[in-house]
């Protein structure tokens, strides 16, 4: 047989160039300048080109096809980008389109073997490379189109951090929440138009914040310092039980710290928590990585409304909030990875709905103080398995002149994974559909 015309082992067929119908360029401030013969190559080949409208200008005598200015909403340049498959076509991006870019979103549309990339620097990298800071060491956050409370579980003593902002006031949104924080001692450095003629590069101490004319195109990097007061989110679970807001329904430090490490929190998955009260549980399952989601489900309106204050406070804006009573409330919810149920387990339905929508492999984790509710888990573990733990705290506290125990309220906890294969959970950053918290 004759095999010259073969592709050579471990290659694929469809990486020939003309599969490749999309180039996703990465331009910086520099425009043209900044960028290799091949990427330039790319844009002058597009039939048609998309980028916002700084990215066309800075891409200038290059486009040589139609430029298309990338719509609002951004979902809808998406579809246009897909509806022009086998085409020439060229995304414009900002520096590294697979940091915090389009290229990311892109890539779940498109087989990597059909696109050709071409970054260049992230504005992270020319921040870092401007302080002198090491890269590897430093965390890189984005709080363009985000909620800024994603920066506190970062702020310890110490850390560096460099966050792209959305526009001219982020710098001093940032320096606000860091004296708010406790963190007024630190050092800001902001870097306006990064890479181009407009470059500029100011420090300041967040609470001393007076910078003006700040470009809507900057990147604040962050040298942390804390007061003695400053909130510094620790990375263990059991958060202090004065940091959440409540009305004494709170799943207390010790046994919280306890309930996280039964649900067992891992990279990407859900968590439904059950009659959430303070939220305290779900807050703590999302602090432990970025990449985890939770559904809050309370029926009190007031509950309802600290969970959100305690989110917020707490560095977790994306927590998803169901104000409504289980289990009607989780009609239509995604399925999750975990579920926690810390307060309605005894009421009819709860359990049965519990047990009918978490996924195969997933973790029930249902904490009883109550009798009542002590006697349903109890037959449960009878019926099903799992584990049953009771656990118990207690305290030191004043009698009379002297210092004794205070024994808290008991609680039992019945802990089940459901039979079956372990079903996937969903990617990182994939949105999970709900109203943020």
């Amino acid at each position: 047989m004759d095999t010259s015309s073969a592709a050579p082992l471990g290659t694929r067929r469809d990486d020939a160039p003309e599969a490749r119908w999309l180039s996703i360029v990465g331009i910086g401030e520099d425009g043209l300048a900044g960028l290799a013969p091949a990427a330039r190559a790319a844009i002058e080949a597009a039939d048609i080109v998309f980028g916002g409208a700084r990215h066309l200008a800075l891409a200038g005598a290059a486009v040589k096809g139609r430029g298309e200015p990338w719509p609002s909403p951004f979902e809808r340049g998406i579809a246009l980008v897909l509806a022009r498959r086998g085409q020439r076509v060229c995304v414009l991006a900002s520096g590294d389109p697979f940091l915090h870019g389009v290229g990311a979103t892109l890539a779940r549309h498109v087989p990597a073997q059909e696109m050709r990339v071409f970054p260049a620097p992230s504005s992270f990298s020319l921040a870092a490379a401007r302080l002198g800071w090491a890269l590897g060491e430093v965390a890189c956050l984005t709080a363009h189109g985000r909620d800024l409370d994603l920066i506190r579980p970062h702020l310890h003593p110490g850390r560096r951090l460099l966050v792209l902002t959305s526009d001219a006031d982020g710098p001093a949104a940032i320096a606000r929440l860091l004296v708010e924080g406790g963190f007024g001692g630190s050092t800001l450095h902001v870097g306006e138009a990064l890479g181009g003629p407009r470059e500029r590069l100011r420090s300041t101490v967040a609470g001393d914040f007076a910078l003006m004319d700040v470009d809507p195109l900057n990147l604040v990097g962050i040298e942390v310092e804390g007061s003695r007061d400053a909130r510094v989110l620790p990375r263990a679970p059991g958060l202090p039980d004065a940091w959440f807001e409540n009305d004494g329904q709170l799943t207390k430090r010790e046994i919280r710290a306890v309930t996280l490490s039964a649900l067992a929190p891992r990279r990407g998955e859900l968590l439904w928590d059950i009659g959430a009260g303070a939220g305290s549980v779900a807050i703590e399952w999302m602090l432990a990585d970025p990449s985890l989601a939770a559904i809050a489900i309370e029926e009190r309106a007031d509950r309802a409304a600290r969970i959100h204050r305690n989110a917020h406070a707490l560095g977790v804006p994306g927590l998803l909030l169901v104000e409504g009573r289980a289990p009607a409330a989780l009609a239509g919810l995604p399925a999750p990875d975990a579920i926690f149920i810390g307060g309605g387990a005894g009421d009819a339905g709860v359990m049965e709905a519990a047990l009918a929508c978490l996924k195969p492999g997933g973790r029930l984790v249902v904490n009883a103080v109550t009798l009542e509710t002590e006697a349903v888990l109890l037959a449960q573990h009878a019926a099903r398995g799992g584990e049953l733990l009771r656990l118990s705290v207690a305290r030191a506290a004043p009698v009379g002149g002297l210092t004794g125990w205070r024994a808290a309220m008991p609680v039992t906890q019945w802990i089940w994974e459901k039979p079956g294969s372990w079903v996937k959970p969903r990617v990182p950053g994939e949105a999970v559909k709900g109203t943020p918290a």
